[in-house]
């Protein structure tokens, strides 16, 4: 059993140490934000995974799990200490490290022993010498000794506790194979494959792989939209490419882009970097730019199947960035329900999990209701933005029966064509012919 400190409780340190606790470790997760320990010593927890709230209660119930915010405290009384605090995206599009800065000094102050220092945030390359000089110029006792290791993060929101539990490896990058090897131990109990290397290669990994999986969503869309203009279905392109070896499935679904805490910081920091390191990297930026300009099809779609959108009752359905979370990062609703707005639409939304988050987020026109069926009601057109499974499944001849007029813009492609056209929808999709409009000739879709 290793006593470990996890230092931040958002997203990241509050899954990582509620799992290190289920393997047997004795976790301390620690924040300065009082408000926010309070709540979780309450069993409140302030992010939606699915399962999480399961695992803390019973962590917490069997004393492995623990939440503090003194900080110091739960330095001095660990071993290993991962730093899990957020890293946002500056004005200039680098990483924030103020978090991270403020948290090597603090740990400096409380050093009383050998400790190994874990950074898990995401963070630019050079962050563990930073971390290490920081810790360095703030110790009490200048003879202590520690080590640095970068053990960087790649959970899936909405599938956080499995990823961490059942993790296709763990990349641990450090000059001390002491502390190394106590890394890979750790993550011994979660039978993963352990990848050791050095602290800037480490750092690396993480941009490098968040960066290449946005850049398959990318070009799937970009493919999407030349399909549209020449007839094919980008859902069969993207199985006939999936089943090539080299390439793989995974990220391979048009839609209308990424969003989330990690894709949209990360390549926006990976471009920083490239920017500081002396190199134009133009393919990244054609990524991102490629996903900005993404989610604005919607709207076309919803002009070229109602005209204006002034007067309009319009649904949407989904809020959040994906399924299985309240996390509004970067959503595609946060670009879209604002110019409905714009266009005179009378915005009606619907969301399982994350109405709340989006709230303050969102122009104060929109209304918001508890159920699919509710949100439909007299409605001009639908618009699907988040695939949340009670919308992939909902009831196609109930909404037609509520809805004013049966528009469906689906920005998931998420509803099977089939059903579509049986229940008489018109219906704008990504990369795919549309389906029961009229004069549209060779892109009215055929069964």
């Amino acid at each position: 059993m290793q006593k470990i400190a996890v230092i931040g409780t958002g997203y990241v340190g509050l899954v990582s140490g509620t799992c290190f606790a289920e393997i047997g470790n004795r976790i301390i997760c620690c924040d300065v934000d009082e408000v926010k320990i309070n709540s979780l010593k309450r069993g409140v927890v302030p992010i939606y995974e699915p399962g999480l709230k399961e695992l803390i209660d019973k962590n917490t119930a069997a004393g492995r799990l623990l939440f503090s915010s003194n900080v110091g405290e739960a330095i001095e009384a660990s071993d290993i200490i991962y730093i899990a605090v957020g890293t946002p995206m500056s004005d200039t599009g680098e990483a924030d490290m103020r978090y991270v800065k403020d948290v090597a000094k603090k740990i400096g102050e409380h050093l009383n022993g050998y400790k190994v220092i874990v950074n898990k945030s995401t963070v630019p390359v050079g962050t563990g010498e930073l971390v290490r000089q920081i810790i360095s110029n703030h110790r009490k006792y200048p003879t202590v000794h520690f080590d640095v290791v970068s053990n960087p993060e790649f959970l899936r929101e909405g599938s956080a506790i499995s990823d961490c539990m059942n993790m296709d490896r763990a990349v641990i990058g450090s000059t001390s194979d002491k502390a190394a090897k106590l890394i890979a131990e750790l993550h011994a109990p979660f039978g993963t494959s352990i990848f050791q290397t050095d602290l800037e290669s480490a750092e690396m990994i993480k941009y490098a792989a968040n960066a290449f999986l946005a850049t398959k969503i990318s070009f799937i869309n970009a493919i999407a939209n030349i399909c549209e203009r020449v007839g094919a279905d980008v859902t069969r392109v993207s199985e006939g490419m999936g089943l090539d070896s080299r390439i793989g499935g995974k990220f391979l679904q048009a839609g209308i882009g990424y969003g989330g805490s990690c894709f949209p910081k990360d390549t926006f920091a990976l471009a920083h970097i490239a920017d500081q390191s002396g190199y134009d990297f133009e393919l990244l930026k054609a990524v991102i730019r490629t996903n900005d300009q993404q989610r604005l099809l919607v709207t076309d779609k919803l002009k070229q199947a109602i005209g204006s959108a002034d007067g309009k009752r319009i649904a949407v359905l989904g809020l959040a960035f994906k399924p299985n979370t309240d996390d509004m990062r970067y959503a595609p609703s946060l670009s879209i329900i604002p110019e409905l707005v714009e266009l005179g639409a009378s915005v009606r939304a619907f969301d399982p999990i994350a109405v709340e988050s989006a709230k303050p987020l969102l122009p104060e026109e929109v209304q918001y209701f508890n159920t699919i069926e509710e949100t439909l009601e007299g409605c001009d057109a639908c618009i699907i933005l988040t695939e949340w499974p009670e919308i992939v499944s909902m009831d196609l001849l109930k909404a037609k029966r509520l809805m004013k007029e049966t528009v469906l813009i689906d920005g998931r492609n998420c509803i099977p064509q089939q059903s579509i056209q049986q229940h008489g929808f018109t219906y704008h999709s990504i990369g795919r012919r549309p389906v029961n409009v009229v004069g549209s000739g060779l892109h009215t879709a055929n069964f």
